[in-house]
């Protein structure tokens, strides 16, 4: 294997310009004289048996061409390997998912080919940190999964979930936050949690719970994957205007100024009691862990192109 040779997984949404979408993306990597081989994702369960292909035919640049949770399979592929082997890796990402908000972290944008392949060209590496879940699934069996973005708790991730379903369906990014935010009216609004923050214990009704590594979907946005914290927001229930106060807070990028916004930086979180609220990990709906679980940082273990 020709060591400069891209490893490129193309994920593409579900929408009809997927062919031309990936024309784009292969004229331009031709014009800036790329080697390079590509395979095609099937659907999102596919993603990391073809990264670990990848991995086992000896690519040292992986690209991923999708969305938060295909880096998501990415990343946690990566950490299945010895650390010598994954040492030797970078992963870099042109954003093609529903949701791309760790991409947008390091400034790559959806309609930006050129200007993201010039920045992979360069490659330039820096060593990022990620996110870890450790819990236990319903048959009592020790779990844990890797994340780049955030972990989110109760309410968001409830909204999350109704984004990327009325995004495919809505197209704008904007509209299906907007549409998830009015069906949100008619979701549970708060649970009973218990959670262990440094020396803090919280114990009381909570709305929705962010622990960011990076933006976490605007929730987080002063964590940054390189500094071996996670940044917490934990948010109790407003009354109602207060809720709509949030939400435009929340569009103007000034989430943490809300008054019922509970900003926290830790190495560790401990979540003791959740209610049976859901957990979604970089967007994607995990299976409800059961119990206890514990989510810390692991300091520079992937190796990400950035830009210059």
């Amino acid at each position: 294997m020709n060591e400069t040779r891209w490893g490129i997984l193309y994920c593409p949404k579900n929408t009809l310009r997927q062919q031309k979408r990936w024309e784009q993306i292969e004229k331009c990597l031709h014009e800036n004289h790329i080697d390079f081989d590509y395979v095609q994702s099937e659907n999102t369960g596919s993603v990391e048996r073809l990264v670990k292909m990848m991995i086992n035919n000896g690519y040292k640049t992986i690209i991923i061409v999708g969305g938060d949770s295909a880096l998501n399979d990415a990343v946690n592929c990566l950490m299945q390997v010895d650390a010598d082997t994954r040492n030797q890796i970078a992963l870099g990402v042109i954003p093609n998912g529903v949701m791309n908000d760790f991409a947008h972290f390091w400034g790559f944008k959806e309609g930006e080919i050129e200007q993201s392949v010039a920045w992979l060209k360069r490659h330039r590496v820096r060593k990022i940190d990620l996110g870890r879940i450790n819990y236990k699934n319903k048959s009592g069996e020790p779990c844990h999964r890797y994340f780049l973005n955030c972990i989110n708790i109760g309410l968001i991730a409830a909204i999350m979930n109704l984004r990327r379903k009325t995004r495919h369906l809505l197209g704008s990014r904007t509209l299906s936050f907007i549409f998830s935010f009015i069906l949100m009216l008619f979701q549970r609004l708060d649970y009973k949690m218990t959670l262990r923050i440094n020396t803090d214990v919280i114990k009381r009704k909570v709305m929705t719970v962010c622990v960011g590594n990076a933006l976490g979907y605007g929730q987080t946005p002063n964590a940054v994957p390189y500094n071996g914290l996670l940044d917490v927001s934990v948010v109790y229930h407003p009354e109602m205007m207060q809720l709509i106060e949030g939400f435009y807070l929340f569009l103007r990028g000034k989430f943490l100024n809300h008054r019922s916004v509970h900003p926290y930086r830790t190495r560790e979180i401990e979540v003791i009691e959740t209610q049976h609220a859901l957990v979604g990990l970089d967007g994607r709906l995990m299976n409800t862990p059961t119990g206890n679980f514990w989510i810390k940082v692991e300091q520079e273990v992937i190796n990400f192109l950035i830009p210059d």
